[in-house]
């Protein structure tokens, strides 16, 4: 008599219920790693503009962009950091570029606003603690309302 070879049916569900298990293990991870690249973005994003600003706060203390009386010495805009401003020590009249492109928030789900508009702004007159737009841009911070895996929420990185 010749035996049947293959795999009986206790054997496909016993394999199928570890696959199962490796899988709902798996899921979340997948979710952290996904998480923690955005986060990784978010931090790079607001260095870069942060640095931005702060280079254009330091090129307004040397006279090199021009700045009336009753102004902080900060942008007026984010898009400002982009789009340059007439440096003034250069005869040609060159501009000064800070920002090759300004970064989106990552953790903004809105196709319709532009990279700008991601972005909660602080002006140099408000609090910290109360962050209000203003006639300038001192700082930038997440509109998100989540909290971070280290337990901090975004806006307040």
């Amino acid at each position: 008599m010749r035996s049947i070879r293959g795999f009986t049916l206790i054997e496909l569900m016993v394999t199928l219920t570890i696959l199962a298990v490796l899988a709902t293990v798996a899921l979340p991870l997948s979710q952290v790693a996904a998480t923690r690249n955005r986060e990784d973005e978010l931090r790079r994003a607001l260095w870069q503009i942060r640095s931005g600003i702060d280079n254009y706060k330091a090129a307004v203390d040397a006279n090199r962009v021009n700045k009336s009386l009753d102004e902080s010495g900060y942008p007026p805009t984010l898009e400002t950091l982009v789009e340059g401003a007439k440096d003034l020590k250069d005869p040609a009249g060159k501009k000064i570029y800070f920002l090759r492109r300004l970064p989106r928030d990552p953790f903004c789900d809105c196709p319709s606003k532009t990279n700008a508009q991601t972005w909660g702004l602080r002006s140099y007159a408000s609090p910290a603690d109360a962050p209000a737009e203003g006639r300038d841009v001192y700082d930038v911070y997440s509109t998100s309302d989540k909290i971070g895996l280290n337990g901090v929420p975004y806006r307040e990185w």
